[in-house]
Parts: C-alpha cells; sequence; structure tokens
C-alpha cells in the first residue's frame, strides 16, 4: 500500500504517513470496519483520501503565499541598537546576561538572579562592572565613528 501511495504523491515519507493514518482510523473504526468486509479497500481509499487532501491543502497554501505581496522596504537596525549589540558582545557573558536581562527585558535584579543562579549581589555587581564596561565600549565606538568622519573630509 505503501507503494501505491508513493507512486501516487511521488513522496515516499508522505505516503507512509497516509497509509499509518488509515490505518490508525481503521483501528479507530475497527467494529464497522471489521463488519465491512473489504478492509485493504477501505484502508486504501482513506489513504488516498488523506493523499489528495494534503495535496490540496499544500496548493491552497501555496496559492495564498503567491498572493500576499512582499513588504515594499524592511528597514535595516537603528545604528544606534546595533552599536549597543555590537558593544554587548565584546562584554563578558555573565555581564551581557545581567545587562540584557535587567535592562531590555525589564527583570529585576532577584528575577536575573533567579534566572542565572547567581546571588542577588553577584548579579548587581555583574550589572555595575557591565554598566561601565559597556559605556567604555561605547565611547569608544564614538570616538572611533568621529575619527572616521575626520578622515572623510
Amino acid at each position: 500500500m505503501t507503494g501505491q501511495l508513493y507512486s501516487f504523491t511521488g513522496d515516499h515519507a508522505e505516503a507512509q504517513d497516509m497509509v499509518q493514518e488509515a490505518f490508525v482510523r481503521a483501528w479507530d473504526r475497527r467494529a464497522d470496519f471489521l463488519a465491512d468486509g473489504a478492509p485493504e479497500a477501505w484502508i486504501r481509499t482513506v489513504a488516498m483520501r488523506l493523499a489528495v487532501s494534503r495535496r490540496r491543502r499544500a496548493r491552497r497554501r501555496l496559492e495564498v503565499v503567491r498572493r500576499t505581496p512582499p513588504p515594499e522596504h524592511t528597514p535595516g537596525p537603528d545604528p544606534d541598537r546595533a552599536a549597543l549589540v555590537a558593544a554587548l558582545r565584546r562584554l563578558p557573558e555573565a555581564q551581557r546576561m545581567a545587562l540584557v536581562l535587567h535592562h531590555l527585558c525589564d527583570l529585576s535584579v532577584e528575577q536575573v538572579a533567579s534566572e542565572t543562579g547567581a546571588p542577588p549581589g553577584t548579579v548587581k555587581a555583574r550589572l555595575s562592572r557591565g554598566r561601565a564596561a559597556l559605556a567604555r565600549e561605547l565611547a569608544a565606538d564614538d570616538g572611533e565613528k568621529e575619527r572616521e568622519d575626520d578622515r572623510a573630509r
């Protein structure tokens, strides 16, 4: 039966899924199914109908995708946001995690401590050191930008 459905669908995994689903449905209706007298034909019919239904759903999804126009313009990341992310990447992971959870996810110090498994005092120290390191990184980025602007002039 899988071979028959494979010939119909062209996809062996999909054919297996359809046959399995047909057998599951047969099992659920086994009282009626066994009295029918033609179990193989019933399972094959169910499997073929499942394959046709799946193909129709896939075709409908494809039509919806084709009809949906792409967005006109997707703006790039904000330069300030990109600079912040770049500066955060240069910080130690523990400080970066504390800063992101506290300032970007709006978690309290206690919540950050709970999520990271660090004591609240350690989280406070990481936040303090991380803010100072982040300020240095961002100031260095600003100084580098100014030098590039001066060179361009």
